[in-house]
């Protein structure tokens, strides 16, 4: 049940409303930005909402298994604070949104907090972007604490691990830009799937200074599990960091760091763990 003020919930029971909706973001660079669909500009509790009547959102819904809740917003870019860039680089990955019902025409008279949570998958098309809004239970949803598994739960190069990864990391340049999602360095001549899960670091190019990890490597080919954020180009550089597919083999058979494997290799797996006594 929505908590409302006496004064509003008699307005919402009323033959006719003047009733507008209103999303609070404030991103993890602790900016904060106000938008409304209402057709002019608001002011509630000194924050400014933008009018905005170019986005739809789907129906709010809340779920009790715990699952992402259902709620996506489409909008085109027509306001200066959210820009395609921005989105491709992350900026608005996990702010905080507050979306809330306020009378626009009586704003002393409170508001209704309609759902919380934080900014999740974005996906852009031309001049358009949809936003997943991911609400509260959905972090309940998450491990907390570790489980047995026959894989590392260290990341290579953390204290866990123990592997200097500044001696392994490597500089290069491009050769050859395939797309966003790849290019080649000619130069490299490390066994196919060395750098297979390690980390690209762009340092010159239009991607300077933006990161993303390494999805295949194969005769100095690199493709990249996401596309970068701006078109790479011939003489790019790049700094590499090779990866670890978490296995206790390559622990100890590429980086001889089996001492600190943060797995448990051995474990029985599911068959073993539902097999039973045969009585033959």
């Amino acid at each position: 049940m929505k908590a409302a003020s006496t004064q509003l919930a008699t307005h919402i029971a009323g033959e006719t409303t003047s009733l507008a909706t209103c999303w609070k973001v404030t991103r993890k660079d602790a900016a904060v930005f106000g938008f409304t669909d209402h057709d002019r500009n608001l002011v509630i509790d000194d924050v400014p909402y933008e009018a905005r009547t170019g986005y739809t959102r789907t129906a709010i819904q809340t779920i009790s298994d715990l699952s992402v809740d259902n709620l996506d917003i489409e909008s085109a870019f027509d306001s200066e604070a959210i820009t395609a860039q921005d989105l491709r680089d992350g900026v608005w990955d996990n702010a905080e949104v507050l979306i809330f019902l306020v009378n626009w025409n009586a704003l002393s008279e409170g508001r209704i907090v309609l759902k919380r949570g934080t900014i999740g998958q974005v996906e852009l098309k031309d001049t358009l972007y949809r936003a997943e809004l991911r609400g509260l239970t959905q972090l309940f949803s998450q491990n907390i604490g570790e489980l047995y598994t026959a894989d590392c739960r260290a990341d290579l190069g953390d204290m866990r691990c123990g592997i200097d990864l500044s001696a392994l990391t490597l500089s290069g340049s491009v050769t050859e830009a395939t797309d966003r999602y790849g290019f080649t360095d000619t130069t490299r001549t490390e066994e196919d799937g060395y750098w297979k899960g390690g980390l690209i670091t762009w340092t010159s190019g239009a991607n300077a200074g933006r990161k993303m990890e390494i999805r295949s490597f194969a005769s100095g080919t690199f493709a990249l599990f996401l596309p970068m954020p701006s078109e790479i180009a011939a003489g790019d550089t790049y700094m590499a960091q090779p990866g670890c597919d978490k296995t206790f083999e390559t622990c100890c058979s590429r980086y001889s760091n089996g001492i600190n494997f943060r797995g448990e290799p051995y474990v029985p797996g599911t068959d073993a763990v539902l097999s039973y006594p045969d009585g033959k």
